[in-house]
């Protein structure tokens, strides 16, 4: 997928079950990710679910954000309007550093592999 705003995140909800700190959805609520904000500021990526084939918990093995990407989430995240170049961006990060733990298939079939960066 080129077409950066093709994703259109939004920020959504979850049932009390399903605990993170920060919510995302994407491509018309086909994919929903969740964040954590760790005691040292970072943002780690805790689960992402995709219809189709369900909700992938990464878990402890889970690997955050550095301090710099972290903040950029956080400030995107805070927006009335996510801006969609700045979260595709910061979202192929996160799951570049994690994708050793989510489903290669549902990667590909969503588009998130091979999404252009420059």
């Amino acid at each position: 997928m080129k077409d950066r705003n093709k994703f259109d995140f939004f920020k959504t909800s979850m049932p009390a079950t399903r605990k993170a700190d920060f919510y995302l959805g994407c491509l018309g609520g086909s994919v929903f990710i969740d964040f954590d904000k760790l005691s040292d500021g970072l943002v780690v990526l805790r689960r992402i679910s995709f219809d189709g084939y369900g909700c992938c918990n990464i878990g402890d093995a889970a690997k955050s954000l550095d301090s710099e990407q972290s903040a950029r989430f956080l400030e995107e995240y805070s927006k009335n309007s996510i801006n969609q170049y700045e979260m595709t961006e910061i979202i192929q990060q996160v799951i570049e550093l994690n994708k050793g733990h989510i489903w290669k298939d549902a990667l590909e079939e969503y588009g998130f592999l091979n999404v252009e960066t420059t």
